[in-house]
C-alpha cells in the first residue's frame, strides 16, 4: 500500500512558500505528496492554522481510506506537522509518522530572543509577544505535546541562522523522553536543509523504511 504524505508548506505563517523541490524529493521516495494549506497569522491567530490542516487531513483520509497518512513540512510547516502528528486529526495516533525540517519549536527558548520581539513571526502567530505562563504560547509549542509514541523524523541545517539547530535538539530530547522513536541529523548547512544531499537522502529513506513510519 503506497502511504500518503500530507506536505505543510513554510513561510513564518505569513507566507505560502510552497515547496515543489522538496515535494518532488519526498516523492522519489514512493510517497504520494499532497500539498495541504492553511490560514496565515495575517488572517487569523493561533490555533486556526491548526484547525485548517486539520481539515486538510480529514479530505485526504475520505479520499485514500485506510492508507497510512505520514505529515512533513520545512520551518512554520514542520512546526505545524509536528502539531498534527503528536496531537492527532480526530484521535491521538491516526498519524503514521512526521518529517519535520527546520522545525521552530519552543519560542521561549533563552538562545532565540528573537522570538520575544512584538514583530516576530511567532508574536504574529500568537497575535501577542510569546511569554511563560500565558496559554496560547504553551499551546503552540509542539513539546508540551509529546507523548502519544509517533515515529519522528527532525533534520536541521548545522548552521541555520533563522532557527537554532538546539530546538531540534531539545525536542528530540523531549520524543525520546516521552518514548517516541525519533531520527535526529544535523546536516550540513543553513535553514533550507537540502533534502537531496546523499546522506540526506539516506537519513529520510532509512526512517520510512524503520519500524512504525
Amino acid at each position: 500500500m503506497r502511504r500518503v504524505l500530507m506536505w505543510v508548506h513554510g513561510g513564518a505563517w505569513m507566507e505560502r512558500h510552497p515547496g515543489e523541490r522538496s515535494r518532488e524529493i519526498m516523492a522519489a521516495h514512493g510517497l504520494e505528496v499532497v500539498p495541504v494549506t492553511h490560514r496565515l497569522s495575517g488572517e487569523a491567530p493561533w490555533p486556526a492554522q491548526l484547525d485548517d490542516i486539520r481539515d486538510e487531513a480529514r479530505k485526504i483520509r475520505a479520499e485514500r481510506p485506510g492508507v497510512p497518512l505520514l505529515v512533513a513540512g520545512r520551518s512554520s510547516g514542520a512546526h505545524l506537522a509536528l502539531h498534527l502528528g503528536l496531537r492527532g486529526v480526530d484521535t491521538p495516533d491516526d498519524i503514521a509518522a512526521v518529517i519535520a525540517c527546520s522545525p521552530p519549536v519552543d519560542p521561549l527558548a533563552a538562545d532565540w530572543p528573537e522570538c520575544r520581539a512584538e514583530d516576530s513571526p511567532w508574536a504574529r502567530l500568537l497575535g501577542h509577544v510569546p511569554a511563560a505562563g500565558d496559554e496560547p504560547t504553551a499551546d503552540a509549542t509542539p513539546t508540551n505535546h509529546v507523548g502519544n509514541g509517533v515515529p519522528v523524523l527532525l533534520l536541521h541545517g548545522a548552521d541555520d541562522p533563522v532557527v537554532p539547530p538546539t530546538q531540534t535538539l531539545d525536542l528530540a530530547n523531549a520524543l525520546l523522553a516521552s518514548g517516541h522513536p525519533v531520527t535526529a541529523y544535523l546536516a550540513p548547512g543553513d535553514h533550507d536543509v537540502d533534502l537531496a544531499r546523499d546522506d540526506v537522502r539516506q537519513v529520510i529513506a532509512s526512517f520510512l523504511n524503520g519500524p512504525g513510519a
